[in-house]
């Protein structure tokens, strides 16, 4: 059952609980007390009762009527409250008529026999002219108990209402202080199917307000980084398609004519061959036609590779592949001072990191070329301490410059976030820090070095 029950219910339970526990405790506490009590009046009222009759009495034989005056104080003394004084005989014997019964409206038996078992009585003897007899003394504590019983009823109610009006608040309380927790529940529900957009209103304890604030931004971070991603697939899918047309563009009209004049020279070489006497100068012409057009279908064919994947990165090494890829850009652009710094201690990254590497650099320098109106680029590639999840090493690489920086609120564009995901999936890292001293692209790259 404990386990069913919700966080509220439990707080709830153990409260109500412990307030019981309480109010059964301080009952308990007034019945324990009880019995020293009465017996305490009990004592009290008999010790009194008997000095008192003890200085009556002790005259009593000097009396013109000892038998008369005996009587009329035995009557005059049933009249107490808490006591009843009867005239007995010599062999015991009552003289005098019993005391009538109390007020049945009183505590009830069960509770009187817990706190008064038993009477008590103190025989005092008196002797009237030689004639014996005696004056028994019965405490009777009703009215004691009486008062300890309306204590107990009372405090029983009062102590019943406190504990409710406690009760009901510390419900109001805890509930407003867990209500988040419902929110919180459907907001993570909301979350898991996919709708990022869920937000929880911050309210209750501060704990459970941090709690809130924390799930929002998270909810928020994960909706902006779905976003990311959508726009990513739409930008890749996008610039392949780009890419494919541009490529059958270019197929279609270079190489296509290059193709189509290659066979019409083809064909005039063969005319020339089937002849009796082929022209030197016209088989020399075709010659040269057709070395032009090869020519021209290489250079076109280096294009394609390049722009598919980066020409001498396989055959010269990442190194190489970097240093034309600066110097390329030292030609094109003698203005902006570019400096290149390989670490030697760098060593092989294997294919992958190397052209992940490569596309970084070219990523960051083309983004510094286009946006930035830098006039120097540094370029750090060195190897770090720092292992990644799998143990290998990794590659730092930085490209910094002394450019306008980015704008504050300014996303990364999609040539920088499809480097972020790429070194994501790699288990690498990619931060771009922006300030008034420019630009800083850097990225810790998992290498194939264990």
């Amino acid at each position: 059952m404990w386990q069913n029950l919700s966080l509220r219910g439990r707080i709830n339970l153990l409260l109500a609980l412990l307030l019981a526990l309480g109010l059964a405790v301080n009952i308990g506490r007034q019945v324990a007390e009880a019995g020293p009590r009465v017996q305490a009046e009990d004592q009290s009222v008999i010790r009194l009762a008997r000095e008192f009759i003890e200085m009556i009495v002790a005259d009593l034989n000097e009396a013109p009527d000892p038998d008369a005056k005996l009587n009329q104080i035995a009557r005059d003394l049933s009249r107490l409250r808490h006591v009843s004084i009867a005239l007995h005989d010599s062999g015991g014997n009552p003289l005098t008529p019993p005391r009538p019964d109390a007020d049945t409206r009183g505590p009830p038996a069960w509770f009187v026999s817990l706190v008064h078992p038993e009477q008590a009585a103190v025989s005092v003897p008196v002797s009237i002219h030689g004639k014996p007899g005696s004056l028994v003394i019965t405490a009777h504590p009703d009215d004691e108990i009486a008062e300890i019983w309306d204590g107990i009823v009372t405090q029983l109610e009062v102590g019943s209402v406190i504990a409710l009006a406690l009760f009901f608040l510390m419900m109001t309380v805890v509930g407003r202080a867990l209500a988040p927790l419902q929110s919180l529940a459907e907001a993570m529900g909301k979350l898991e199917g996919g709708h990022y957009e869920a937000r929880v209103a911050p309210g209750g304890a501060p704990e459970l307000a941090a709690i809130c604030t924390k799930l929002n931004h998270l909810a928020a971070t994960l909706h902006e980084a779905v976003e990311d991603k959508r726009r990513l697939a739409e930008r890749a899918v996008s610039l392949q398609d780009i890419e494919r047309k541009e490529i059958a563009r270019e197929l279609h009209d270079e190489f296509g004519p290059y193709l189509f004049s290659l066979r019409a020279h083809a064909s005039a070489l063969a005319k020339q061959a089937d002849g009796r006497a082929p022209s030197a100068d016209a088989v020399r012409k075709h010659g040269s036609a057709m070395l032009e057009q090869i020519n021209a279908l290489q250079q076109f064919n280096r294009r394609v590779l390049e722009r598919l994947r980066p020409v001498g990165l396989a055959e010269l090494g990442l190194r190489q592949a970097l240093e034309s890829l600066s110097r390329l850009w030292r030609e094109s652009h003698p203005d902006v001072a570019i400096e290149t710094l390989i670490s030697p201690a760098l060593g092989a990254t294997g294919e992958t990191a190397d052209l992940t590497i490569y596309r970084i650099v070219q990523e960051a320098l083309t983004n510094v070329f286009r946006h930035a109106g830098a006039t120097s680029v540094n370029v750090v590639i060195e190897p770090v301490a720092q292992a990644s999840d799998d143990g290998r090493g990794c590659a730092r690489v930085r490209v910094s410059d002394n450019g306008r920086g980015m704008e504050p609120g300014q996303k990364l564009g999609f040539g920088l976030v499809g480097m972020r995901e790429r070194i994501l999936a790699l288990g690498g890292t990619l931060n771009v820090v922006s300030g008034d001293g420019g630009l800083t692209v850097e990225a810790l790259i998992p290498t194939a070095s264990p």
